[in-house]
């Protein structure tokens, strides 16, 4: 009897759902993907139809083995990786949701937050989850559904309702309602999740008035969850890898020590770095989370968020119509030399880490008469590398403050010897090369930049086998280019500094 040659990764995102198939050297075989309905029922409000998620999902999965000519029984074991914090809630006898899923956008439950912290439950909070008390998180949507779904706590209460983010919704499905579990990479952010212990918290569920029967089982994230039923692919097929989108990029990067960082240039940018086994509460407006982890013991990563990453360029695109499609931007930009001292802050929605300004606001600063579209067309290539220099100094300086502590290993930003780099942006050439000259180290770029999805297939291939261990996923990690700083650390910080005077200008 053949082993099973290849592993399946369903990479279910905020705008579609993917399905990727990789043979076992970590190469794309096949992909497909379908996007749903974004439903925004009030200013504020993001919301998505779980049975949407559910037949996007699957129908990807579909695609994508028939794409490759294999079935079922050629896939050795099955990954999912998500969109985190979005939350969905469903009759266990039904399966039926609740309610639409409240997405990780949704800004519904700012009034609860207000509240919690006016009460003074930040720091207790954090300690706990390493998490900043937001609408962005699980804990405060769920509330607000057992709030506001007439019942709904009473139900959760006698073991009726499943509460989940989607991993744990599309895990529930696959199994057909077998298995009602999560990774700790999904848990850790749901503000209700013990990180040192990898629990959930009673103090915290009692903060938030959450029934512990809602909740799902927590496991490693390379762990053999149940199986896909054989209805759905052809044949059951092992579910051995979960862990939400970053945490699944980090490992697809094979940032597995201390010290390792990577980033994502999406729509947003997400920017983590490994903190092996140790715990760092972030005093530079990063978030503490845990990593993706192949085993029972915890390990951790310090993250930060950037809200206007590739979207600035869509905003060139579809705002100012200074270009007819997204990838004309490199060349518009490289009509100039430099930015002619323009620098453009993207703050269309507020400023994430490590500035937390909701209230700011764009801003392009340094026009003259000479200013051209090329220079507004660069300068806005440069505020994503601008914006995620101050996250990696954030986390150099989070580092040097604790770098004292004994047996503590993790490095300041001088000590970070690269950043692994992933997502659609990421293949800007002139964007890399500017990033590499801010932070000087080198920004690689991999071969495979589907890290996402490969970090849930190399989970998933771990726990059935597929993979002896970390160092034999190291070692498949393959470069497809370096850039190297090319500019003076003077120069460098200078701009830095001309960044940060332009940041200040933006709340008015």
């Amino acid at each position: 009897m053949n082993r099973p040659r290849f592993l399946l990764a369903l990479d279910q995102g905020t705008s579609s759902s993917r399905s990727i198939v990789f043979d076992v050297r970590g190469q794309i075989v096949a992909k497909a993907q379908r996007e749903f309905r974004q439903i925004y029922p009030q200013p504020g409000w993001v919301e998505h139809d779980p049975h949407e998620i559910w037949a996007s999902q699957i129908a990807t999965a579909q695609e994508a083995l028939a794409q490759a000519g294999i079935g079922a029984a050629d896939i050795a074991s099955i990954g999912i990786t998500n969109q985190r914090e979005t939350t969905v809630v469903w009759n266990r006898a039904s399966g039926e949701p609740l309610c639409n899923a409240i997405v990780w956008q949704d800004r519904r439950t700012e009034p609860i937050c207000a509240k919690l912290r006016k009460d003074g439950l930040e720091a207790a909070v954090r300690e706990k989850t390493g998490l900043l008390i937001d609408p962005y998180f699980s804990a405060t949507k769920l509330k607000w559904i057992f709030d506001t779904v007439p019942g709904a706590r009473a139900a959760a209460g006698k073991g009726e309702l499943a509460f989940g983010t989607v991993d744990t919704w599309l895990l529930w499905r696959l199994t057909g309602g077998a298995v009602h579990a999560t990774d700790v990479s999904n848990a850790s952010r749901t503000m209700l999740f013990n990180v040192h212990g990898n629990r959930w918290d009673d103090d915290l569920l009692k903060v938030f008035d959450i029934p512990r029967e809602v909740l799902p089982a927590v496991h490693p994230s390379s762990h053999v969850y149940g199986h896909a039923q054989a209805g759905l692919l052809g044949a059951p097929v092992a579910i051995g890898g979960i862990a939400g989108d970053q945490q699944s990029a980090l490992f697809g990067q094979a940032c597995f020590r201390s010290g390792m960082a990577k980033n994502t240039y999406g729509t947003g940018c997400f920017m983590l770095m490994h903190t092996g086994p140790h715990f760092h509460a972030s005093a530079n407006g990063l978030i503490t989370t845990s990593a993706a982890q192949p085993t029972a013991t915890p390990e951790f990563a310090l993250e930060g968020s950037v809200f206007i990453g590739g979207a600035v360029v869509q905003w060139l695109r579809d705002g100012l119509q200074a270009i007819k499609q997204s990838d004309a931007v490199e060349k518009l930009a490289e009509s100039v030399p430099d930015s002619g001292g323009v620098i453009f802050v993207p703050a269309f929605t507020g400023l994430g880490a490590p500035y937390w300004k909701p209230d700011a606001r764009g801003a392009i600063v340094g026009l003259t008469r000479g200013t051209t579209v090329g220079h507004i067309a660069r300068a806005a290539l440069e505020s994503i590398a601008f914006q995620n220099a101050a996250l990696l100094q954030a986390m150099g300086r989070d580092a040097a403050a604790t770098a004292a502590a004994p047996g503590d290993r993790l490095p300041p930003l001088g000590g970070v010897e690269e950043l692994r780099v992933d997502g659609g942006a990421c293949v800007n050439d002139l964007l890399m090369q500017f990033q590499a000259d801010l932070l000087g180290i080198p920004v690689v770029r991999p071969k495979v930049i589907e890290t996402t999805a490969l970090g849930a297939a190399y989970l998933a291939g771990l726990s059935c086998g597929v993979y002896r261990n970390l160092d034999e996923l190291a070692a498949q990690w393959q470069v497809d280019r370096t850039f190297h700083p090319t500019m003076s650390r003077a120069r460098a910080g200078e701009l830095m500094q001309n960044w940060e005077h332009a940041v200040a200008q933006t709340t008015l």
